[in-house]
């Protein structure tokens, strides 16, 4: 606690800030403010959180522009993520655009307030993720980007990834983000305090906009506004699409969200693909190999950077031995036959690393990355036969009620051991209880008293934020969203034809589908495609087929439509009947065959419960 270099780093550069960081959006309201965190403040930590969380709580507040070197400057504390800014010969290149477009117009206006009215000569993406990308039209025009006057570059696949990768299971890692990031806790010393990442998620618009360019070798570089920019490769690591960035002219080595102060998430509580830690290793590995001797300062899109070259070095040399070690010793015990849970319980850090700040668990914990490493070799069976079909929760919980001598025994032992301080094993016990019998006051209120505590006792900031949710959830039930708030309307317009076709099929219903048998051709009038769908044994298939083939011959019904038109359809915004009347979709043949397709399907919006049946 001691070692104040973080801060000092964190501090350096910094040449001006907004008040609490505080911007609106169009409607007036308050879409990012640091207000609200206004306790989190000097290193009095509260008992309800742990101390190691509140030192980097305490540096996620230091916000506004920052100087990094001559000509590279940071948005840091705005956002969950950063901007950077590059300046060029006429102009700026600015590198991810943070998560919303009224976020990335005020740390764009902020840093011109200080260095002048300087044009977009190109933007950056550096991976997949939406605070990186979301604000790209609030540092120029969607027409800069398509009439190729701004590059828009980023790595291959970008777009492939960025679409799907929250598509299919959209909704279910919708909700779990609300556990994940706390998204709904009130801040404050019993809430929340951090995402370990960054402060939290900034309210606006948050918009897709198709790269230009893409980076598909590591090695490749480009000259952009006499600025030389060399590139490398690092997919399946922290995203599916992501890149490095090194300015070698100015000794400014970028490693985006692969070497942040952190050790980072190995899978999300959101839920997404096991990402790669060997990858991971790998990746940081080349980065030395390739620029160690030339980087003089590290950055990247989260958090502060590290200066000097010595020290960026021993902090490249300790992240990558970090993936690497939990890598390699979870590998080891998977093969001596422990378990997930076993693994986790055992395995600790060698002191060398976990001495180290940025290698604590803020947003990705040891204690669940080693699970996420253990699910990439081996899945989620640990061969324990038992585990293969075991009863489903709520059975689950009422028989080990029944044996263990009815629910008011069980709250009354699960007391005792939580004055006992058992918190783990109370949150466990309780968990059956609240599935056995939901409406069970008392086993309700002591399983949030255990998720409280467990939260207050978590370093990391992720599983702090589910603790504290789940606590929240249980003595006031699940917040109500608005149906429109969870409809994938701006991801629709995005996805491929495929990928939508995909999405639908994950809608149907089996008891709706039962016995129905319908091929349909959709033909779009703006694109000059079409896609033959066919709904038989309760599944949805489909293969692209020529404009000219959806005539009817094979189909059931043809239906010509405007791919954006069919987007709005499928999301509920319109009616069959209006598009037809406003000479937006003509139907030949059966039009009941598309009724009968829409009916056996059941959009899934909205969200579920988890602490509860």
């Amino acid at each position: 606690m001691e070692d104040t270099r973080d801060f000092d780093d964190a501090i350096r550069g910094r040449m001006d800030a907004l008040p609490d960081a505080a911007y609106d959006n169009e409607a007036g309201k308050t879409a990012w403010s640091l207000a609200p965190y206004g306790f989190i403040d000097g290193d009095d930590c509260p008992d309800t959180v742990n101390p190691s969380l509140w030192r980097q709580a305490r540096l996620n507040m230091i916000h506004g522009l920052f100087e990094v070197v001559e000509g590279v400057y940071q948005i840091r504390g705005m956002d969950l993520a950063n901007m950077t800014i590059v300046e060029g010969k006429t102009g700026v290149i600015v590198i991810d655009a943070l998560s919303t477009v009224e976020g990335a117009q005020a740390g764009l206006a902020l840093y011109r307030r200080n260095r002048g009215n300087r044009p977009v000569s190109a933007v950056i993406l550096t991976h997949t993720h939406t605070d990186h990308w979301g604000g790209v039209l609030g540092v120029a025009g969607r027409e800069d980007f398509t009439s190729g006057r701004i590059p828009l570059i980023a790595p291959d696949q970008f777009m492939e990834h960025a679409v799907s990768e929250n598509v299919l299971a959209g909704n279910a890692m919708r909700r779990r983000a609300f556990y994940q990031f706390g998204i709904f806790l009130p801040p404050g010393q019993q809430g929340h305090v951090d995402n370990g990442l960054g402060k939290t998620y900034a309210g606006g618009q948050a918009v897709l906009v198709a790269p230009t360019d893409l980076i598909c070798a590591t090695g490749d570089t480009r000259e952009i506004d006499g600025v030389t920019f060399e590139f490398q490769m690092a997919p399946e690591t922290e995203a599916p699409a992501e890149m490095h960035i090194f300015l070698p002219a100015l000794g400014v080595l970028n490693l985006a969200e692969n070497a942040v102060h952190n050790f980072h998430n190995l899978l999300p509580f959101r839920g997404a693909q096991v990402r790669n830690a060997l990858n991971w290793t790998h990746y940081i590995s080349e980065a030395l190999e390739m620029w160690g001797d030339g980087a003089n300062v590290l950055i990247g899109q989260h958090h502060w950077p590290v200066f000097g070259r010595d020290a960026v070095r021993d902090y490249l040399e300790v992240q990558r031995d970090l993936y690497k070690f939990v890598h390699d010793q979870t590998v080891r015990m998977i093969n001596q036959g422990l378990t997930p849970h076993e693994i986790a319980d055992q395995i600790t850090l060698p002191d060398s690393i976990a001495r180290h700040w940025h290698a604590r668990g803020y947003y990705g914990s040891l204690r669940h990355n080693v699970k996420a490493i253990y699910q990439f070799y081996m899945g989620w069976y640990d061969a324990v036969p038992a585990h293969l079909d075991p009863l489903p929760p709520v059975e689950t919980g009422a028989k080990l009620m029944e044996y263990m001598g009815g629910i008011d025994a069980v709250v009354a032992r699960a007391q005792a051991d939580f004055e006992a301080g058992n918190y783990r094993w109370v949150a466990q016990v309780m968990n059956d209880a609240v599935f056995a019998d939901p409406g069970h006051d008392g086993a309700r209120q002591l399983l949030a008293d255990a998720y409280e505590q467990l939260g207050y006792l978590s370093e990391c900031a992720t599983w702090r934020n589910s603790y504290l949710f789940g606590a929240q959830e249980l003595r006031h039930g699940i917040r109500e969203m608005p149906k429109a708030a969870a409809r994938p309307g701006s991801a629709l317009q995005s996805i491929t034809e495929a990928q939508l076709f995909d999405l639908m099929g994950t809608w149907v219903d089996p008891s709706k589908a039962e016995g129905v048998s319908l091929v349909l051709d959709f033909r779009f009038t703006d694109l000059d495609r079409a896609r033959r769908a066919t709904l038989r044994n309760c599944a949805l298939t489909h293969v692209p087929i020529s404009a000219s083939e959806g005539n009817g011959a094979v189909a059931d019904v043809v239906l010509d439509i405007r791919r954006s038109d069919l987007n709005q359809l499928i999301a509920r915004a319109v009616t069959l009947p209006d598009l037809m009347a406003d000479g937006r979709a003509r139907i030949a043949g059966n039009p009941a065959a598309l009724k009968g397709l829409f009916d056996c399907m059941a959009p899934v919006f909205g969200n579920f419960a988890i602490v509860e049946p």
